[in-house]
């Protein structure tokens, strides 16, 4: 994992960014040996998907389910250590794009209030932010240049053939889908199922 400290505090500064949500990991296939992390932009129907390396995407995916390792990972090693000294993953930022390389920042709020920006890959930035609950957007450059729109109306019809499915069989889906690493189908149900739950 590759991570760069920048010396000084960060300044603050103004960068228009959009809010994203990690839904799913899928294969690549235009990159062999490679997967795919899509993340959902919060207010829009646009998407962000990255080609990340099949470490990367374990280490994400360990996080995405929710599951619980017998020892730290090297992830969860860093955010462990961070948090001992009094730090907290303040929000993790898709900054930029260049030759087909995506560049994150991570913010880190220190115990005393000062904020460090730290360079690292965007898949390890990503694999820290489900580890710490904290916030992922993208600048608005990277989403105009990378942002993929989809079609609202596939989406519609998605959703009306899960309407009328009672939440167990929901479940069953989803288990089905993570079984099969579907995982885009599987972040779609999971979706579902928060929704109703929320709605309850």
């Amino acid at each position: 994992m590759q991570i760069n400290l920048y010396i000084s505090p960060l300044k603050p500064f103004e960068m228009q960014k959009t809010e994203l949500h990690l839904v799913a990991i899928a294969n690549s296939d235009q990159h062999p040996h490679n997967f795919i992390v899509i993340l959902r932009e919060k207010m829009g129907n646009r998407r962000l998907p990255i080609v990340i390396g099949a470490f990367e995407a374990h280490a994400i995916a360990v996080a995405l389910e929710n599951i619980q390792p017998a020892r730290p990972m090297t992830h969860d090693l860093l955010k462990n250590t961070m948090e001992a000294v009094g730090a907290r993953l303040q929000e993790v930022i898709v900054a930029s794009l260049s030759d087909s390389i995506f560049y994150a920042v991570m913010h880190w709020e220190m115990a005393d209030g000062r904020i460090y920006a730290v360079d690292a890959r965007s898949s390890d930035a990503l694999a820290l932010a489900l580890r710490a609950n904290c916030p992922i957007f993208a600048s608005s450059a990277v989403m105009d240049e990378a942002g993929i729109e989809m079609e609202s109306e596939a989406e519609k019809q998605w959703s009306a053939s899960t309407a009328d499915l009672p939440e167990n069989e929901l479940q069953r889906r989803l288990e089905q889908a993570i079984e099969q690493e579907n995982y885009e189908e599987a972040a779609r149900i999971r979706d579902e199922i928060k929704t109703r739950r929320a709605q309850q």
